[in-house]
């Protein structure tokens, strides 16, 4: 009841399809040599972009905790907020790179060499390297030219690249920003020899289509891998995050429950449920799943929210069926109304018998799980004393549970009543 690293897409990314397994998952992708929906990497946030959430605070100790969660859950990379953010920010980028985490540390800097000197010092490594691209961010933000931020960008490379740091290089505001002036950009970095390039879509305006075609557009320009920033002002983050890698980016940033400034990022949650669809012996292989609500409870209690009741795979209606028709099917085979499997999270589903659209067969099953013995005439008469208790006021488990062992004490009691049957000789 309750129930391999691969390389990027340009140096022969593999999309993770399996053809002998195509006809059992109609919703693998088509075979595309760019995609990277079945070999992809997690760039965590929650301890960067997290921070900039409205209710969060994190101590030192909660830091590290949730760096040790994220580490355990089997991300990539942790993304630490800057070290030139604060004092303490500085410590605790050095705190967490003393903990000898399998996942490897970056920190988010301003494309500025004040701040990538600092970030080297703390043992990080690798610098994700940002700044604004768009005319909206060039003149009200840092008020600097292309031509500069080009000039500024390279030379912020190469002593990171000298320092043996991993280096990545975003734009900010990218979906805003003039293609022009971005594919430019993007190719005097790759030149240098940057690790990754990266879109951002810092204000949430992007749509899947347009992902798709600036990261198809950009792929064709770099030979370096692509990482990913999305919003979800608009709700489109997770559908942007599989789009990107469906177009050959190798990197998605995330946060856990998707916290970050405004409406958040790419939740980490979210984009398993998606991704563990569509390849599911990668992530299965690569993530340990069950602890994912663990991590979710731990972030959700540091910042001081619920997590929802609809978020993909922990919220506490994300396998709750309800409704009668539904009820029966997934008693049979529950896959005909989940996509997911509540098992491979460490989970488990639940069939809700207790309101005025349970079927019989729900109530046929919690019978059962009672110990109780009735016949499908006796359950749907039950059933139906349910159903009409379930019309007049909401009724709880407790409810339901009472008028099944109400209604089987008074079969009991019918049969005690019954005169013997007479045997003639």
């Amino acid at each position: 009841m309750c129930g391999t690293d691969a390389p990027n897409g340009t140096n022969g990314a593999s999309n993770g399809v399996n053809p002998a397994n195509f006809r059992s998952n109609p919703y693998q992708p088509v075979g595309d040599f760019l995609s990277n929906v079945g070999s992809f990497k997690i760039i965590e946030s929650t301890l960067r972009e997290g921070e900039q959430f409205a209710n969060a605070y994190f101590d030192t100790e909660t830091k590290i905790k949730i760096a040790k969660a994220l580490d355990d859950f089997g991300v990539d990379y942790i993304e630490l907020t800057s070290p030139a953010a604060s004092e303490q920010s500085r410590r605790d980028c050095e705190a967490i790179c003393k903990l000898g985490l399998k996942a490897k540390i970056l920190t988010h800097v301003r494309c500025d060499m004040r701040d990538a000197q600092l970030a080297v010092e703390t043992g990080v490594d690798g610098l994700d390297v940002v700044i604004g691209t768009s005319s909206f961010l060039r003149e009200h933000s840092h008020g600097k030219d292309m031509a500069y931020i080009e000039k500024t960008a390279v030379e912020v490379i190469e002593y990171v690249k000298s320092k043996g740091l991993e280096v990545r290089f975003s734009s900010e505001d990218s979906f805003r920003s003039d293609l022009v002036d971005l594919l430019s950009l993007y190719r005097a970095v790759d030149k240098v020899g940057v690790h990754r390039v990266g879109i951002a879509d810092t204000v949430g305006c992007a749509s899947p289509r347009q992902v798709y075609d600036l990261v198809r557009t950009l792929r064709g320009v770099v030979s370096c891998d692509i990482e990913t920033h999305f919003h979800d002002d608009t709700g489109c983050a997770i559908a942007n995050a599989y789009c990107a890698l469906e177009a050959g980016a190798t990197h998605i940033d995330t946060s856990v429950l998707g916290i970050g400034e405004r409406n958040g990022i790419t939740p980490l949650g979210g984009l398993m449920a998606r991704m563990i669809v569509t390849s599911p012996d990668y992530v299965k292989s690569k993530y340990k799943l069950h602890k994912l609500k663990e991590l979710e409870d731990l972030v959700a209690e540091a910042v001081e929210i619920n997590t929802p009741f609809n978020n993909p795979i922990t919220g506490f209606c994300a396998f709750t069926h309800k409704a009668g028709i539904h009820a029966k099917a997934i008693l049979n085979n529950p896959s005909t109304y989940e996509i997911l499997n509540p098992a491979d999270f460490g989970l488990t589903r639940y069939v809700h018998f207790a309101s005025r659209l349970t079927g019989w067969n729900a109530v046929k099953t919690r019978v059962g799980q009672l110990g109780l013995e009735m016949t499908d005439d006796q359950v749907k008469e039950c059933t139906a004393k349910i159903k009409a208790l379930a019309d007049v006021r909401p009724i709880a488990i407790d409810d339901a549970d009472s008028i099944i062992r109400t209604f089987h004490l008074g079969l009991h009691e019918q049969n005690k009543v019954q005169p013997p049957a007479v045997v003639e000789n």
